[in-house]
């Protein structure tokens, strides 16, 4: 193991040891709050230590074997390279382990999300593109066993999706989904084209963790609340009461619009959770702008502007630019068949972090 590792891990054993101590003390009961500070960063630590000190007695157990290859009769020396083979398949197995729980958490990653789609340049064949992608991370999702819940659709006269906004619920969806954000686009004929042109669309995708309340405190002197009766498709609901509920955030201008529901009580709710969605996501990239661009991912800033992935439908291709990955299985990964871009751009991630802490 390196030694900046492995000096970064003694170093963490030795507080887990401090905050133990510190644990078995009577006087820390008396201050509750104290307490709870102390226990929560040692049950944190736990587990990355509890992964060292069995890699440190693999470790002694290696160095034990390395001195009967060097001084043990031929028979132990046998005995001794089989366990060394095997011990060094063990270590290196802990040490991923332990470079993965070194490197900073992201707290969002558990969260649940919201997931925007918006047709951007391309007219139609945008919108349908949109409609391509709304049902590839559906089927994604079904895939992963999370629920899937449209909050919002505007969907276009041919089937397409001018905009959508939907929940997805699961454990992880944020930590795999957050480098969906960007723009996304595709390459293929258009079925209204009698020319055969491939022509170029593109659709924005934005994944937002979802805001508790206590995180994104929003005034309600600072919020404008309009409703007004649902129009488009709908249930029969439509055009019949004032259920729907357009919030816009007079500071920051954003507006949020829910209609799907019967309920304006319902409605409202729905808006107000996208809109803490919306202001966490703006908070933190502003935090993100402040503290400096050089601690900005290396797969990519996120911004909604850049175009992170090509669907070339002529070719069969998906190419995900950000980290130079093709693959040539367009309708598995449209059918929902999305890990191994996935998996690949979290691998790409994870490097560049190694890389920042020296720990290569």
């Amino acid at each position: 193991m390196e030694p900046v590792i492995l000096d970064r891990l003694e170093a963490i054993e030795e507080k887990f040891e401090d905050l133990e101590r510190r644990l078995s003390q009577p006087d820390l009961f008396s201050d509750h709050e104290r307490y709870q500070r102390v226990a929560k960063e040692h049950k944190s630590l736990s587990p990355l230590v509890s992964i060292f000190r069995k890699w440190k007695e693999l470790d002694r157990c290696q160095r034990e074997a390395q001195d009967i290859m060097k001084e043990g009769d031929e028979e132990l020396k046998g005995l001794a390279r089989e366990e060394l083979e095997e011990l060094e398949g063990q270590k290196g197995a802990l040490e991923k382990r332990l470079k993965l729980l070194l490197l900073p958490k992201d707290p969002n990653d558990e969260k649940d999300i919201f997931l925007e789609i918006r047709a951007g340049a391309g007219g139609e064949e945008a919108a349908l593109f949109a409609a391509d992608l709304l049902r590839m991370y559906q089927r994604y999702a079904e895939r992963q066993r999370w629920s899937f819940t449209p909050m919002e659709v505007n969907i276009t006269g041919l089937g397409g999706v001018k905009e959508v906004i939907a929940l997805i619920e699961g454990r992880g969806a944020y930590s795999r989904l957050k480098f969906e954000r960007g723009v996304h686009r595709v390459q293929r004929v258009p079925e209204t084209e009698s020319g055969g042109r491939i022509h170029t669309s593109t659709v924005t995708v934005a994944v937002l963790p979802e805001a508790e309340e206590l995180e994104v405190e929003i005034n309600p002197e600072d919020l404008k609340v309009d409703v007004f009766r649902a129009s488009g498709p709908g249930g029969q609901h439509v055009n019949v009461t004032d259920s729907a509920v357009r919030i816009t955030h007079l500071p920051t201008g954003i507006v949020v619009q829910c209609q799907d529901e019967r309920s304006q009580h319902k409605n409202r709710e729905k808006a107000m959770r996208i809109l803490r969605a919306r202001l966490k996501d703006l908070i933190e990239r502003e935090q993100a702008d402040r503290i400096s661009q050089e601690r900005r991912s290396q797969v990519g800033t996120g911004d909604r502007s850049e175009r992170i992935r090509t669907y070339n439908f002529p070719q069969n291709r998906v190419t995900d630019h950000r980290i130079g990955l093709t693959l040539y299985k367009l309708e598995a990964i449209l059918d929902g068949d999305l890990d191994e871009v996935i998996d690949a751009l979290i691998a790409y991630h994870q490097a560049s972090e190694f890389r920042k802490l020296g720990m290569e």
